[in-house]
């Protein structure tokens, strides 16, 4: 069944879970992550975005999605993950997402907010929420490299972009990073301390896989509300083609479903979000 992103993401933010954000980009990945959030009763984001678009059609995966999320007996949420600019969202608007990320954090202050208000001007009338960014989770790269010019979200600047945007929710850059880590992550969670303070939206953790599980439940406990999954499904799935040599691709795909699916399950259960679908 759909679902309000923004309904959920406040929820979680009451009562001390995080919403799982899952990456998803053929069938294996999207029924895997389906299967878990319906076995532990959890809702769920479906996401999709232009990174994975050298591997997917989005104008035929789309609506394997929507049926996807209509059909599940859990609530679904769609959504655009890292809206580049406003004719992507509002292309992933018009294929069936119900939720769009805008992300203009690689952008000075004030063409962040207003960009991003133009964004959120648009679809609001329609009741579709919107996620944005401030400070600046960058593209993968090494790890070191990235801390070295790192853009961290500044607490002082949180709350004028929030009132100005009039964003749903805000992602964080706290030295999380998408992609495989390098080295351990490290990191600032006097920046969540600070940023949850001066804004009264939901707050998003993107670059999560490789995060320890100590952390996410830090992260969770100051606030996070939302948190972002792709890579750690991609290596479950590579661990069970890597486990399985030889077998048929049918076989290998069935594998592959089942490990995403426990991988996903895995988070769902560290997030806190099983069951808060039985209401």
């Amino acid at each position: 069944m759909f679902a309000n992103m923004k309904f959920w993401e406040t929820d979680a933010q009451a009562k001390g879970y995080a919403v799982p954000h899952f990456n998803v980009w053929n069938m294996e990945m999207l029924q895997g992550a389906l299967d878990a959030a319906t076995e532990l009763h959890s809702p769920v984001i479906i996401s999709m975005g232009t990174g994975f678009l050298q591997n997917t059609v989005f104008e035929n995966y789309a609506p394997a999605m929507v049926k996807a999320g209509m059909e599940a007996p859990v609530p679904v949420i769609l959504h655009w993950d890292h809206g580049r600019s406003f004719d992507i969202v509002k292309h992933a608007y018009a294929m069936g997402m119900n939720s769009v990320m805008i992300d203009k954090s690689a952008e000075d202050f004030e063409t962040n907010i207003r960009l991003t208000k133009e964004v959120v001007d648009h679809f609001h009338p329609m009741g579709v929420p919107v996620e944005a960014e401030l400070g600046h989770v960058g593209n993968e790269t090494v790890y070191e490299e990235a801390l070295a010019n790192y853009k961290y979200t500044d607490p002082d600047q949180a709350a004028e972009f929030v009132e100005r945007t009039g964003c749903d929710s805000l992602a964080v850059a706290i030295g999380n990073q998408h992609g495989v880590y390098t080295s351990p992550p490290k990191l600032n969670f006097d920046v969540v301390r600070k940023v949850r303070r001066a804004v009264s939206v939901p707050l998003v953790l993107h670059g999560a896989s490789g995060i320890s599980d100590e952390d996410i439940k830090t992260a969770i406990s100051l606030g996070i509300a939302k948190i972002n999954i792709h890579t750690e499904l991609c290596e479950a799935a590579m661990q069970a083609v890597a486990a399985n040599p030889g077998t048929t691709f049918l076989d290998l795909e069935q594998k592959v479903r089942a490990a995403i699916k426990q991988r996903a399950m895995e988070k769902i259960l560290l997030f806190g979000s099983d069951g808060k679908a039985d209401r």
